[in-house]
């Protein structure tokens, strides 16, 4: 069994102290990153000084990327459907001939 290990991750002028398994760090650490880089982004580019604006920015950006990630990949299962039917019934004419 794993230890757990102990690492502090600053957000948004905070810091978090969290105890993880060790194979979360390194995404938890990139994670942690990405919103930061996020956070000064809108910062910067709107003039927003809310930590907590800043923070509902980010969270609405990372949601809609996984959100919109699900319907393209359910869009693109769709067409590889729709693409295996007319194969499938393209080998099956032609066997029937």
């Amino acid at each position: 069994m794993e230890e757990k290990l102990k690492i502090k991750l600053s957000i948004a002028d905070r810091v978090y102290p969290l105890t993880i398994d060790p194979k979360q760090e390194e995404g938890l650490r990139k994670a942690a990153k990405n919103i930061e880089n996020l956070a000064k982004k809108f910062e910067q580019n709107y003039a927003v000084r809310d930590k907590q604006d800043v923070l509902a920015m980010c969270a609405l950006q990372f949601a809609s990327k996984i959100e919109q990630g699900g319907i393209d990949r359910s869009e693109n299962a769709k067409t590889a459907i729709e693409r295996l039917k007319a194969l499938d019934e393209l080998v099956y004419s032609k066997l029937g001939e």
